[in-house]
């Protein structure tokens, strides 16, 4: 079983990650922020690097696809290759900081990739607010994400959205993570797990 959880930075995603994965003892997969080699340049200098980041985030991710399926585990994973295509190089397009020829190419090889990969049997979508985002982008400290504008996260949010309301691939769990506290509330915890047992219940 492979399920995914997708958001805005800051929404919560590698948290619930872990705590799902040690609750179900699924295996987690995770985003690659540590070792990426582009993610500090990309936000320092946007336009130079906004093709290079989206490429290593496409063949991240397609790997980690090929070998969830290969694997035959119950994983979980940290953001979706979806994302990548539909909201943040669309937005890196839109706001002048990917040319239409790096655009063009990237969208064909992720046409290529998604023909040949399963999309998640259950997809979990973190909905938040823009300033739920900003305080827990500020909490978490991360130096490189100091320079993330308001307007930045809220074209990625409006994407998002958009996104979502239009997502058949399959499951789609939506959780609005504004008033609630998964990382400090048992019970608030205890919710999320019981809409995604309904869920999962219902793909068997």
């Amino acid at each position: 079983m492979h399920i995914a959880v997708a958001g805005n930075i800051g929404a919560g995603k590698t948290t619930l990650t872990r705590l799902l994965s040690k609750h179900y003892q699924w295996e987690a997969n995770f985003e690659d922020v540590v070792d990426n080699p582009y993610l500090d340049d990309f936000y320092t200098q946007m336009e130079r690097w906004s093709f290079n980041l989206q490429i290593y985030f496409l063949n991240h991710r397609y790997r980690q696809i090929l070998k969830i399926r290969e694997s035959g585990k119950n994983i979980i994973q940290d953001r979706t290759i979806y994302e990548d295509a539909y909201i943040f190089a669309p937005n890196l397009h839109a706001m002048g900081l990917m040319t239409n020829r790096d655009f063009t190419n990237y969208k064909g090889l992720f046409e290529l990739m998604e023909s040949l990969v399963q999309p998640p049997d259950l997809l979990i979508y973190l909905r938040s607010t823009i300033p739920n985002l900003v305080n827990q982008i500020h909490k978490r400290g991360r130096e490189y994400e100091n320079s993330i504008s308001i307007d930045y996260l809220s074209r990625l949010n409006e994407r998002y959205e958009a996104w979502i309301h239009d997502y058949k691939k399959g499951n789609l769990l939506v959780i609005d993570v504004d008033h609630i506290n998964f990382v400090d509330k048992p019970e608030d915890l205890g919710t999320v797990i019981n809409k995604i047992d309904a869920e999962i219940h219902g793909l068997f």
